[in-house]
């Protein structure tokens, strides 16, 4: 495999768990960072020995840079992926893949118009835990899905948003504890269970002060294979808990917290399930963000980038392209729409 360069956009806290990620894959190298603030990408540049820029055009249009991945707020990422890949390269992006459909799908088309691969963080689809249930789906060993949930019940204190700037914002967040936070269970929620055919919802602000956004929600869903499941995300239940998903079927059921399997029954046990039970007993090892936004690991953006490159190498799709991310924004969305409404919201919208 070549030797892809790494450009990082945007120097918050993810861009550390992604630099990190980076300087442990052999076919990969970190170039440097770009910001606006010139204080705030020397820091970062220093602390990874590389360099740090404030002109984006310049950066993009380094012939050793052949990846741009983007840690900007959520509202901003469209702008620097359309540049990007006009500019010949590569585009990864963190979630969420932007923050209304028509931003999502101008990135999308950018992308391939210019034959570029766009792939979206979403670290929990590469966890072990999650392919093992992934895998058990596609066996079909759990007969005829009935119920997937997904829960994430974590806590924000209010200098979480005091300080973030952009964070609570409807312009640059796009939402709250949904399209920040549960994005990430609502996406292996709709990869688990397959396509939502229509949504109930309901959002509040109950816990925070002076945010535009939601902090609390609660959705139930419809899926196209005739399943129902219910959505809560909240950034307001003290001292906030692992998130949690949970599928269902009339053959076997499942529960999966962070990075753990707590329940993994079936009705026709098999060779591994044992050791399945107790592999991913106690697999998390990290506070896995509900409570505080920097306790996880970078294993999953490692093992996403990873599988990015090898979309690259052999030009395929990556595991979480344009389209993939796409969906969880949608759904979100669909809940918003249909809090405002206070009516049932068929997809798509």
């Amino acid at each position: 495999m070549s030797t892809y360069g790494f450009g990082i956009v945007g120097v918050g806290m993810i861009s550390n768990f992604q630099a990190n990620a980076v300087k442990e894959i052999p076919d990969a190298r970190l170039v440097g960072f770009c910001s606006r603030s010139e204080a705030n990408v020397r820091k970062a540049a220093d602390k990874f020995g590389v360099e740090g820029v404030t002109d984006y055009d310049a950066f993009i249009a380094r012939d050793d840079i052949h990846v741009i991945s983007i840690c900007t707020p959520s509202g901003a990422h469209h702008d620097y992926a359309v540049k990007a890949a006009q500019a010949g390269k590569h585009v990864i992006v963190e979630k969420p893949l932007e923050i209304t459909l028509e931003r999502c799908d101008a990135m999308i088309k950018a992308c391939r118009d210019n034959n570029v691969k766009l792939g979206v963080i979403f670290p929990s689809r590469f966890s072990d835990s999650s392919q093992a249930i992934k895998k058990a789906i596609e066996a079909g060993r759990f007969g005829r899905l009935t119920l997937g949930d997904a829960y994430v019940k974590w806590w924000r204190d209010q200098a979480y948003y005091d300080n973030g700037g952009w964070k609570g914002t409807k312009k640059l967040d796009g939402g709250g504890a949904l399209m920040n936070q549960s994005i990430h269970a609502i996406d292996l929620l709709q990869w688990f269970m397959g396509p939502i055919d229509s949504i109930t919802g309901a959002t509040a602000m109950l816990a925070h002060e002076r945010i535009e956004v939601e902090d609390t929600a609660v959705a139930t869903v419809r899926f196209k294979n005739g399943a129902l499941g219910v959505i809560e995300g909240t950034t307001s239940v003290h001292p906030g808990f692992f998130k949690k998903v949970e599928i269902s079927g009339n053959r076997g059921s499942i529960v999966q917290q962070e990075s753990n399997i707590t329940a993994w029954i079936f009705a026709e046990e098999k060779e591994g399930d044992e050791q399945i039970r107790r592999e991913f007993a106690g697999k998390t090892n990290t506070g896995g963000g509900a409570s505080d936004p920097s306790a996880i690991s970078h294993e999953g953006h490692r093992r996403q980038f990873v599988d990015f490159l090898n979309a690259i190498e052999n030009d395929t799709e990556p595991l979480v392209n344009g389209e993939e991310g796409r969906k969880a924004v949608e759904i979100i969305l669909a809940i918003y729409k249909a809090s405002e409404t206070e009516r049932t919201v068929k997809l798509p919208l």
